[in-house]
């Protein structure tokens, strides 16, 4: 093995898989590409920022960029299905349940997920650029991840409190389709990896580059890569637009989202 060659694994403190490295940006590029078409067909836009995430995560860059690049991926994740919420509620006419009013819902977790993203890319650029500022990159990301898991709380409270309520007093508009009710039980599911990726990350940054977690590669596949990719595929399966309208959509009595144009 080359010096150089062994130069660019000490940027790991591990040996890095190619093999599991390809097989899972394959995976994340199919699983993406099948989101382009299916937001394209449904015109549902605001999923777009889940799709680039969708796209870093499948990216095979130098380090740096990579590192960076799954770093901040779950972010733009988040945006997604915050937006999922406010326009799920709307859909089913029941705002007067909503913790937060829906004109605001979206806005403040969104304006939260904004913040997470910028600390943690700050923060990676600056852990890049050397020793002298490493440190502070360290402290600027875990800041950022505390903040994605507050917000991402606070969401995850927010629609328990909204799905509590619709149950105990259904709309009519709620009461016309089940369809609503499985993309609700997906956010959860979504919520809750994203979640335990961004925890698995405050641990892995507090241990330091000398820790467990940095110096094993498995944990980073069991509690990022497969997390992740499992969002990612779960979308697939349950796309927001069975429930949530795109645009020039609207939801049919039995909670599917059609064209307009499709509804006699």
């Amino acid at each position: 093995m080359s010096d150089n060659t062994s130069e660019n694994f000490e940027l790991y403190r591990y040996t890095p898989s190619l093999v599991g490295a390809v097989i899972f940006a394959a995976l994340f590029f199919i699983s993406s590409g099948y989101h382009v078409i299916q937001l394209t067909r449904a015109r549902t836009w605001y999923f777009i920022p889940l799709v680039i995430g969708a796209l870093m995560e499948a990216v095979l860059a130098p380090y740096l960029v990579q590192a960076l690049l799954l770093l901040v991926a779950p972010a733009l994740y988040a945006a997604s299905i915050y937006m999922i919420l406010g326009r799920l509620i709307t859909s089913i006419e029941a705002e007067r349940h909503s913790l937060i009013r829906t004109t605001w819902l979206t806005k403040i977790f969104v304006a939260g997920d904004v913040l997470s993203f910028l600390m943690q890319s700050t923060g990676g650029g600056m852990m890049a650029k050397g020793d002298d500022s490493v440190k502070m990159g360290e402290h600027i990301v875990l800041g950022g991840l505390f903040v994605q898991i507050l917000f991402f709380s606070l969401f995850m409270i927010a629609t328990v409190v909204f799905h509590l309520r619709i149950r105990k007093d259904p709309t009519q508009a709620s009461q016309m389709g089940t369809a609503w009710r499985t993309l609700l039980m997906a956010l959860y599911i979504a919520s809750l990896s994203i979640l335990v990726r961004s925890l698995f990350r405050i641990v892995e940054y507090i241990q330091g580059r000398e820790g467990y977690l940095m110096s094993n590669e498995v944990w980073l596949y069991i509690f990022d890569a497969v997390l992740m990719l499992s969002v990612t595929v779960l979308f697939n399966v349950v796309h927001p637009s069975v429930a949530v309208p795109g645009r020039r959509r609207k939801v049919t009595e039995h909670g599917y989202a059609m064209r307009s144009g499709d509804l006699s």
